[in-house]
Order: structure tokens, then sequence, then C-alpha cells
């Protein structure tokens, strides 16, 4: 199977009217009555066939993406506290994005430590400045304070608010109607037990998210 076989699915993000300022559990309340939840159940790779149970919802404000996670699992692992670290190591959720040329990569462990970076594909890729990754707020109801590999039944929830100026070189002024493409991801690399899921499939030998070929439809109200 090629990547033209793969089914690119559909994403539409509505816009939320929103007064500002505005705390991120209110954004978190507007985000659960506005926007519909979507899963994240793609298995891509048999040898890592664990499927933590992984949902999402996002909307934007024109000014900003709201994005929550809700993950049930059952190894949990946040190592990682410095902004534009390893996340991917722990239990960690995934957003890339694209609006037409490159794409970025938002990644978060469970604890809500960030990383973002910029570029064309896996190889050339551009972190983006500490002081601009921590403009965007997150909330986890783990908490904020690190703890090595855990197992048993976790149910956990990520609330991020990604600002406009993440988006460095892409000169936008506004989400309002933009057309784009995506795909999301739930992973932990050095967690007990490996796993690789995506919303979009993903056609390689073995764990890629750095393929924006497979990412899906994206459409901003």
């Amino acid at each position: 199977m090629d990547n033209q076989s793969v089914k690119m699915k559909e994403l539409y993000i509505p816009r939320i009217e929103a007064p500002t300022p505005l705390s991120l559990t209110q954004a978190e309340y507007l985000l659960e009555q506005h926007a519909v939840s979507h899963g994240i159940r793609c298995v891509n790779w048999d040898q890592f066939d664990y499927a933590p149970q992984v949902n999402f919802r996002i909307a934007h404000t024109g000014q900003h993406i709201w994005l929550k996670y809700t993950v049930n699992e059952s190894h949990i692992r946040a190592m990682v506290t410095e902004t534009n670290g390893p996340v991917y190591q722990d239990s960690c959720v995934e957003f890339f994005i694209s609006f037409g040329e490159g794409y970025y990569n938002f990644e978060f462990n469970c604890i809500g430590v960030p990383y973002l970076a910029t570029g064309p594909n896996r190889f050339r890729r551009r972190l983006v400045e500490p002081n601009l990754v921590e403009q965007i707020a997150v909330h986890s109801t783990l908490g904020n304070q690190p703890f090595d590999k855990r197992s048993g039944a976790f149910e956990w929830e990520l609330m991020i608010s990604i600002p406009i100026s993440c988006f460095v070189g892409s000169n936008l002024t506004t989400f309002d109607d933009l057309a784009a493409t995506a795909n999301l991801y739930k992973c932990g690399d050095e967690t007990e037990v490996p796993h690789f899921l995506s919303w979009n499939p993903i056609d390689t030998p073995n764990p890629d998210f750095h393929r924006s070929e497979f990412f899906g439809k994206v459409q901003f109200g």
C-alpha cells in the first residue's frame, strides 16, 4: 500500500467567539461546549500494537488554537522538564500541522512540557525559541512535577492554548478560514510499553510521524 491509497481524513476546526482575556479553564469549558471529540485510533505498526484510548477536541478563536487531549492508558512516564526537551520519550501527545510550506510539530508530555520545531522534513528541523514556546498555555490533570515509569490505570487530560505567534515564518494574522493539513499522535518511546498512534493512518515500515504526505485535510472555520 502506498500513500495514494491511505485514507486522508478531514478535520473541521470551528471558530469560537470568546472574550479576552480568558483563562485556560474558561477556554476548556467553551471547547467542551462547541467542539466535537475525535479519536486517535490508528495502530500503524504491528510490532507496536498497544493502543491507549485517546481523544481530542480542537477549535480556534482567530488568534489561538485550543486543543484538548483525553487519555486512558496503563503506562505513564514524565521525566522531561525542560522546554524543547525530548518529550516524546515520555507519555506524549503531539500535533503536527502544515500551512503549505513545511510543518510545525507541537509535542507535549503528560505534565505539559512543550516542544516545538518547524521545517520541511524530519531531518531539517529548527527549534522555535523557548520564549515563544512558553507562550503556549498548558494544564495537565497530572500536575507539573516529573515522575518515572508508572503502571496501573490512568486517565489524564491536557488542555492547550497555542497563540498564533508560535507559527514563526508563516506570516499568519488569523486562523479564520485557513486550509491546512495535519496529523495528531499519541506516543511514549520510553514508557513501559512503547506505542505510536495516529489520527490519520501512516503507511511506513517503521514508526515515523514526520511524514507530511500522510497528514489529513484541515479546514478552519
